[in-house]
């Protein structure tokens, strides 16, 4: 299984696994360090043929252009191991970036997960899962209280993540190019 994802910038990346690593030391919830770099999920899926999938993610990010999405608050995935993140805002730009993503890999998915279309998609960044109980809930998000998570991230990459045994790291990270390809207005 692959994620299509956008990498947080790094001073935003360093912020969360500040907050992860703080995570680890006050209740001992790792699980979610399996992937090393804080990012937003597009989509999950299984492809055919990687090569295919990674020209198709080039061209939507060659014709993207960098813009910023907000974030605020804290969220809560229920279940035995309930998961806790940082809820993102959507935004025109990020409703686009995701249909655009949606719509130029469908041909190419094997699978995707049920979580990945345009009408349950909730983007995010996670801070702590699959090590979590209801049981730490309470202390856990009574420690989160303690900051605010209202963060402005640059959204400029399209990166793809591959699992590999029970961790996800870097395939393959796309540049946003659209702003190299605005014209500059003519001056009379």
């Amino acid at each position: 299984m692959l994620a299509i994802t956008s990498l947080l910038n790094p001073q935003n990346a360093d912020r969360i696994n500040r907050i992860i690593k703080s995570l680890e030391t006050e209740f001992g919830l790792d699980d979610v360090q399996a992937t090393a770099d804080p990012h937003i999920t597009y989509q999950l899926a299984g492809v055919r043929k990687l090569s295919a999938l990674n020209q198709c993610l080039r061209d939507v990010a060659r014709h993207t252009t960098p813009f910023v999405v907000h974030t605020t608050g804290l969220g809560l995935f229920p279940g035995p191991n309930p998961v806790i993140y940082i809820p993102v805002l959507r935004s025109d730009e990020l409703n686009h970036l995701h249909q655009r993503i949606l719509h130029a890999t469908k041909p190419l998915c094997l699978r995707t997960d049920k979580f990945s279309g345009p009408d349950c998609w909730l983007p995010h960044i996670s801070l702590a899962l699959h090590d979590t109980t209801p049981e730490l809930l309470g202390p856990v998000l009574q420690y989160l209280n303690q900051q605010t998570f209202n963060l402005k991230i640059s959204i400029n990459n399209i990166t793809i993540l591959r699992q590999e045994d029970e961790l996800f790291v870097r395939e393959k990270c796309f540049l946003f190019e659209g702003h190299k390809h605005d014209t500059a207005p003519l001056l009379f």
